[in-house]
């Protein structure tokens, strides 16, 4: 994130550009928003395949004996369950019980090397969290070295194989690998990491390359999907696809105020294998949460959004909405939100108040709707 009023640029800047991307200021970067539309974006990754910039997404290595010892205090999930290959989703907590951010942990090599991901917008406040709070790990910021292109849809491993099946490779494909495991593969004179993870509910992959490679890889990938229907996405679609699958974003759904069990995220709070930072405190939070995120839809006109009051049927404030959008994928409008835990419940019927008037709405079961990796699964 920069403190400048001129945002950073991703290697692939240039490339949104010249596509004609209208372009924003996101956490500090210049991002594409959308190329050719919002709903045209989404349902194309939804259907076949599509590319995101998450270049601007950062990249710690934390290496050295004490390297495990470190993410075991600094995240919530048991870093020590990790093979070589392998990964997890965790959280940063901090010593009131809330969460400094979201992440992705790789192994590289179980006890000495691992890779963290974090938020774009948290990447100097998490690598000074986990400087301080640091048990003796060698640390090194590397966001600047990489660039990130997430290949994400049903048709997405089809096309990691072109790229990265053979060549000198061994002979795991892309399309053999589990979900959440990575591996480097040789391609373009380099080597990139590519982890079978994602943010829209599709199958596919992140692929980690060295920065000066990335718009290499850009267009390669943008050439061999020509048939696929391969085309770039915006952040607009990246954050209605995330929606409707109630994936938690960092300052909507989840920040330094929020417990991981009030979130749904618990799953990845492991206090009967370590001890961790702020343990007490979520465990203490956990017996005292009077809130829950929830999935609604409405059920009359209107579209939720973040920081609308959730309402009773009586006309009571019992929350307030996280995320909202109109679902390009049913047509329906949707929304993450808190609401009292006594309202939480999958039928629930609740109001949104959008300008004054309470539009009515019901909890319901997610993900919104099904996609290739949910159906699989």
């Amino acid at each position: 994130m920069t403190t400048s009023s001129t945002p950073l640029k991703t290697p692939l800047a240039a490339e949104h550009e010249a596509r004609g991307a209208r372009m924003v200021d996101f956490a500090g970067w210049w991002m594409p928003v959308q190329y050719r539309g919002l709903k045209e974006e989404h349902v194309s990754c939804r259907t076949g395949v599509g590319l995101f910039d998450v270049s601007h997404m950062g990249e710690f290595r934390v290496r050295g004996p004490k390297s495990l010892e470190t993410l075991q205090w600094v995240t919530t999930n048991d870093v020590s369950k990790l093979a070589a290959g392998e990964a997890h989703y965790s959280l940063f907590p901090n010593e009131d019980g809330g969460i400094v951010d979201d992440l992705i942990v790789y192994c590289i090599k179980p006890g000495e090397e691992y890779l963290l991901c974090v938020n774009a917008a948290n990447i100097e406040k998490d690598f000074a969290f986990v400087k301080a709070n640091n048990r003796g790990a060698d640390l090194v910021n590397e966001s600047s070295d990489w660039g990130q292109i997430a290949v994400q849809g049903p048709k997405a491993l089809t096309l990691l194989d072109r790229l990265f099946a053979g060549n000198g490779n061994s002979d795991v494909k892309p399309s053999e690998m589990k979900a959440f495991t990575h591996k480097a593969f040789a391609w373009g004179g380099t080597t990139v990491i590519l982890a079978r993870t994602g943010y829209t509910g599709e199958v596919g992959a992140e692929v980690f390359v060295p920065a000066s490679k990335t718009v290499q890889l850009w267009r390669e990938l943008l050439e061999k999907g020509a048939d696929l229907g391969t085309e770039p996405i915006g952040l607009g679609a990246r954050d209605t696809l995330r929606t409707e699958m109630k994936y938690s974003l960092y300052g909507h759904e989840i920040d330094d105020t929020t417990n991981p069990y009030e979130a749904g995220l618990g799953w990845v709070v492991k206090p009967q294998a370590k001890d961790f930072l702020g343990k007490a405190k979520i465990l203490a939070g956990k017996e005292k949460v009077t809130r829950k995120l929830i999935g609604f839809e409405l059920t009359e006109r209107g579209i939720p959004r973040q920081g609308y009051a959730l309402l009773s049927p009586a006309g009571e404030t019992i929350g307030i909405c996280t995320s909202g959008t109109m679902s390009p994928s049913t047509g329906a409008s949707i929304g993450i939100g808190y609401v009292k835990t006594e309202f939480s419940a999958n039928g629930s019927e609740i109001a949104v108040d959008i300008r004054g008037k309470a539009v009515k709405a019901k909890v319901r079961p997610t993900p919104f709707v099904e996609t290739s990796l949910t159906v699989k699964a």
